[in-house]
């Protein structure tokens, strides 16, 4: 039994307070990751970490210990995988990035996308704002672990942040019109279950006055491109193109 295993035995959640340590020395005030720096600091810490989370979960866990663990998860794999190749454009040059069941995550082998489906099956479309793949058109990566005690709170704030910056999602109320993330379109139904609808979320976490006309008739929702070039502090993956994009996926497919 190694040192990680004594130490989940001893304690009923999971630590995250070097991941949190990592975010806020890592992140600039973008959001975006130093990549770089991190790789050649810090590497060790980061994979501490990781294995902290590919070890049983403690069997008292809760719900929302359990959601803010697998975002952490999430976007903590995300960057060690870009890690591995590191200088890369896009996640998207590498090896299926997203479906591979490369990771393991509370004793059970993953890919990106079975974590993010785990997250998503709890029903709250919130968590859209706290996944970050890695690229310039995701939310804004938090500057904090998640944490069960914060977490409706933090997903509260992650959303108005996402909704609320321009280079992501905007409203025009003169126009009627809103340009939101692709995200809006690819996961369409986790915002609309039970009833709702996508522009009701929009208004409820929308920029206040500018986005209150998706209440009414006439209004239209657009959707923008999304920019795949990698989240990175530099000018990496700030070049990379629509293009790129559709050749590596179907590289990937």
């Amino acid at each position: 039994m190694n040192v990680v295993s004594l130490m989940l035995m001893t304690i009923a959640t999971l630590d995250h307070s070097s991941w949190d340590g990592l975010l806020k020395k890592y992140l600039n005030q973008e959001s975006r990751v130093d990549y770089k720096r991190l790789k050649q600091d810090d590497l060790p810490a980061l994979d501490r970490y990781i294995a902290q989370l590919a070890e049983p979960w403690p069997a008292a866990i809760t719900e929302p210990e359990k959601k803010a663990a697998l975002i952490n998860a999430y976007n903590a794999l995300t960057i060690r995988w870009v890690l591995e190749h590191y200088p890369v454009e896009s996640i998207w040059k590498t090896k299926k990035p997203f479906r591979e069941a490369r990771h393991t995550v509370n004793a059970e082998r993953m890919s990106l996308d079975d974590v993010e489906t785990r997250l998503r099956k709890m029903g709250d479309p919130r968590i859209h704002s706290a996944l970050v793949c890695a690229a310039r058109s995701c939310p804004p990566l938090r500057k904090e672990a998640y944490l069960a005690e914060r977490l409706d709170r933090q997903l509260e704030d992650n959303t108005i942040a996402w909704l609320g910056n321009s280079k992501l999602n905007s409203f025009d109320p003169s126009k009627r019109k809103a340009e939101v993330s692709m995200i809006f379109k690819w996961y369409r139904d986790d915002f609309q279950e039970k009833g709702a609808t996508l522009e009701a979320f929009l208004t409820r976490y929308g920029p206040g006055k500018d986005s209150a006309f998706l209440k009414e008739e006439h209004g239209k929702i657009d959707f923008k491109k999304y920019h795949w070039g990698l989240n990175d502090t530099g000018p990496l993956g700030e070049g990379y193109s629509a293009w790129s994009f559709y050749w590596d996926a179907l590289r990937n497919r």
